[in-house]
């Protein structure tokens, strides 16, 4: 049967979009799999799988798009924007509990060995947003209702809340809105990569690190003064199109809260 797809649709711009932050995910897991994970038994970044899973979200979120399973994507969406706290907690909870004393951090290495379960979705958030070293980005980001908006509206198309739910995964329905949900859908990615990345940055800012300071270690060159500090090409386009362009005041705040020479 013939979908209701037209070229409107298929141009949008949220599949350059969903590709574009499908591609740095690829490129953060690949950079920084060489830092150790403390706290953990882990022998490479524990953070590098779940990069490159949240890639693959991303992809399948296209696909679920691409055919027109809006509803679909939306769960899908969801699943995102778990991964970005999950990721989020786990680091803040290994800062936090990591020390000589606790030289492993038993939560997290036993998740890992798929021994215990990391708390609900509630209490992960709930402890992010309490942690007074990440209060800046936080007071930032949760300054209004847009994070509660994009978590009701996931919510709602992945649990069919409303009629109109239902009708936004069949293809085959004349939606005379479907443009501007994938309107709404794009800006909701958006913020929940703003959210991730934000505080990502002030948990790790060494993960935005470029590779020319190990190039030059590993070709037994002398690395250029300050090469530490420089950020890898991959991120600060990502900084520039997305944080600094929608959301100036935590560039700004990242900006303050890092020895990285991010533009």
């Amino acid at each position: 049967m013939q979908t209701i797809i037209d070229q409107a649709y298929k141009d949008h711009p949220v599949f350059p979009q969903l590709a574009k932050y499908a591609g740095f995910y690829e490129s953060l897991s690949m950079s920084i799999f060489g830092f150790l994970t403390m706290g953990t038994k882990a022998v490479c970044n524990i953070d590098s799988y779940v990069y490159s899973s949240m890639q693959g979200t991303l992809e399948s979120i296209c696909h679920v798009l691409q055919n027109g399973r809006i509803s679909d994507s939306y769960a899908l969406l969801r699943r995102f924007y778990d991964s970005a706290i999950i990721n989020i907690y786990s680091n803040l909870y290994l800062q936090n509990h990591f020390s000589i004393e606790n030289f492993i951090v038993a939560k997290i290495d036993n998740w890992l060995k798929g021994k215990q379960r990391l708390p609900e979705y509630r209490v992960m958030s709930n402890y992010i947003r309490n942690s007074p070293r990440l209060a800046t980005i936080t007071d930032l980001l949760f300054s209004d209702t847009t994070y509660k908006n994009i978590r009701d509206r996931c919510n709602d198309h992945t649990h069919y809340n409303f009629f109109d739910n239902v009708l936004c995964n069949d293809n085959q329905v004349y939606i005379k809105s479907r443009i501007t949900i994938l309107d709404s859908f794009s800006k909701d990615l958006e913020n929940i990569l703003i959210l991730h990345l934000s505080y990502l940055f002030f948990l790790n800012d060494h993960y935005m690190m470029s590779s020319d300071y190990v190039d030059h270690l590993e070709c037994g060159q002398t690395p250029p003064e300050g090469s530490q500090y420089f950020v890898a090409p991959f991120v600060q386009e990502l900084f520039d199109s997305a944080i600094k362009k929608s959301r100036m005041d935590i560039a700004v705040a990242i900006k303050n809260n890092t020895q990285m020479k991010l533009e």
